[in-house]
């Protein structure tokens, strides 16, 4: 019993340790960091500049013989030790480049949706594919040092997408299958 107190103990310092490593407590982090911690940035943006930083725990909560990352069961992959911050968090109508970091080990995306009245942000269905609907969607970043659409924002890497928004609420989220179950989302707000 004690054995297993102190194997709990050594496990959530370490996971503190790689979380605070990894930025997962930089909600404010300066470009400065940012710039020094992956190995592309994104061009000078016009309009709004939206910064958001999407981590996971990687391979840490598993042993060598689980299953590969993404295999569709909502929330398996990272269960639950997975976010997405932004800084800031409210910005106003007009021109807005979202620039993404991932400081995780697994491959994220961001897309832009606009909240449904009366519906919070990680309220969305999510379907058998363990993925949301991106109907309606307004950008995605997802494209490793490039802008728009691609196949995944590796590791180290950021991506970004030029939205024109309007007054209201919206939720930037990963849907990489299990990603948005494991809490990959956050509100944004535009004001008028």
């Amino acid at each position: 019993m004690i054995a297993v107190a102190a194997a709990a103990l050594v496990l959530g310092i370490a996971t503190t340790v790689l979380m605070s490593a990894f930025g997962a407590f930089h909600r404010t982090a300066p470009a400065s960091w940012r710039a020094h911690s992956t190995r592309c940035t994104a061009p000078t943006a016009t309009g709004s500049v939206v910064d958001v930083t999407v981590w996971d725990m990687g391979r840490m909560m598993r042993g060598p013989n689980w299953p590969a990352p993404n295999d569709g069961r909502p929330g398996w992959d990272g269960m639950g030790m997975m976010g997405l911050t932004t800084q800031p968090t409210t910005i106003p109508a007009g021109k807005v480049t979202v620039r993404v970091v991932n400081a995780g080990v697994l491959k994220h995306e961001v897309i832009v949706l606009r909240l449904p009245a009366g519906q919070a942000a990680g309220e969305r269905v999510i379907r058998s594919d363990g993925r949301v609907s991106e109907a309606g969607s307004l950008g995605e970043a997802s494209r490793t040092c490039g802008t728009g659409a691609g196949d995944g924002i590796a590791s180290g890497a950021a991506a970004w997408t030029t939205v024109t928004l309007r007054p209201g609420r919206y939720e930037l989220l990963c849907n990489y299958p299990g990603h948005y179950a494991a809490g990959m989302y956050t509100e944004l707000d535009v004001t008028g």
